[in-house]
């Protein structure tokens, strides 16, 4: 993870195209180790907490992840700003060549390496001796544990396909409501600038909050009613977003627009955000806690990866003229939003399948207590 940070920033490549290869190339290779530790840090500090307490000491070390955001947020608004005014440009409407100030190349890569400091830090082996746990035949735990990691898949990678979906195209979303300056209107930094901006308030206000809610009351409510609420208050606020969504368009109306979409930001992280890598790491054998927290997790990015490449055709206008370059019709913004609420409301249905963990030691939710 350290060196794919650091290798990242030194893409290299002698057209864009080159260079872009390089860093999904380093970019792979740095998922790969995210994909180690993501199950890895969720099955150790359920091993080492007790049932009183393990959910919100797993929930706290993924809250971390609201705080990486918030940081990347500040990183990136500190170093375009620096940039900006080192660098003045005019907008792209004025001079599209000179609004692509060749040192905003330096921007992207000093905030990915960034990345690098906290992934130096060393993690510690897993809590339970693995020589000491039983074995666990496929067809037991197919009969016992089948459903469950159907659950834990299914909602993971529906969540996934609507939290991205929101996530990496909030600048396309709040620009089509106005509440953000059209990309035209702005030199390359300080688009990146007012993104940042813009995104690290909605960190502030929904995301942490969120994250802080289901560490405070994982324990007290449980796994399964916040992931159930979650996913349907995102429900509720998506349609409320999408069915009046030219209401929102109009000038008056955009903060309340910013509100309902901070809002399904909250209830995600007070939600299922936040249980889907919880949940995993409690119910399953120990021999296999880590490989089925691993599966859940890359479903999850299957289905951001669903999100992150479907709603940037799925968004576009209906009208050719009116696309992104490059760019078939789509379904339009509207629709889009609407197709983000029904997924959610099927994370809803799908969390059924998942049992209650709270209070329960992990041999009781395996099974492995029983002779």
């Amino acid at each position: 993870m350290v060196i794919s940070s650091i290798a990242s920033g030194l893409s290299f490549g002698s057209t864009p195209n080159g260079a872009m290869a390089t860093l999904c190339f380093f970019q792979f290779w740095l998922g790969f180790g995210i994909g180690g530790d993501y199950p890895l840090s969720a099955t150790i500090m359920s091993e080492y907490a007790n049932k009183k307490t393990r959910g919100a000491f797993i929930a706290a070390v993924f809250a971390m992840q609201g705080f990486g955001i918030l940081t990347a947020g500040i990183v990136s608004i500190i170093v375009s700003s620096a940039f900006d005014h080192a660098y003045k440009a005019p907008p792209y409407s004025v001079d599209p060549k000179a609004s692509l100030v060749p040192q905003a190349d330096y921007v992207w890569r000093i905030i990915l390496m960034f990345g690098a400091l906290p992934a130096a830090l060393a993690t510690g082996e897993a809590a339970v001796d693995m020589s000491k746990e039983g074995n666990v035949e496929e067809k037991e735990f197919a009969h016992r544990h089948g459903l469950h990691l159907l659950g834990t898949t299914t909602t993971w990678f529906l969540l996934d396909i609507a939290y991205y979906s929101q996530n990496l195209f909030q600048k396309d979303i709040f620009s089509a409501i106005g509440w953000i300056p059209a990309a035209e209107t702005m030199n390359s930094i300080e688009e990146l600038y007012t993104i940042a901006r813009a995104q690290t308030l909605i960190a502030l206000c929904s995301l942490v909050p969120g994250y802080r809610f289901t560490v405070a009351f994982i324990d007290r409510i449980g796994r399964f009613p916040i992931q159930l609420m979650g996913f349907f208050f995102m429900t509720v606020f998506m349609f409320a977003l999408a069915i009046p969504y030219h209401h929102w368009t109009l000038k008056p109306n955009r903060i309340g627009f910013v509100v309902l979409y901070s809002l399904t930001f909250f209830f995600s992280n007070f939600g299922p955000n936040a249980t889907t890598f919880v949940v995993p790491a409690e119910i399953f054998p120990a021999r296999l806690r880590s490989t089925c927290h691993g599966i859940s997790a890359a479903a999850g990015k299957a289905g951001a990866i669903v999100g992150g490449f479907g709603f940037s055709y799925t968004a576009q206008s209906t009208n050719l003229a009116k696309t992104d370059p490059g760019y078939p019709p789509g379904i339009g913004m509207k629709n889009s939003l609407i197709m983000l609420g029904t997924i959610n409301f099927f994370g809803m249905l799908f969390t059924l399948l998942l049992p209650e963990s709270k209070g329960k030691t992990l041999e009781e939710l395996s099974g492995e207590n029983e002779e």
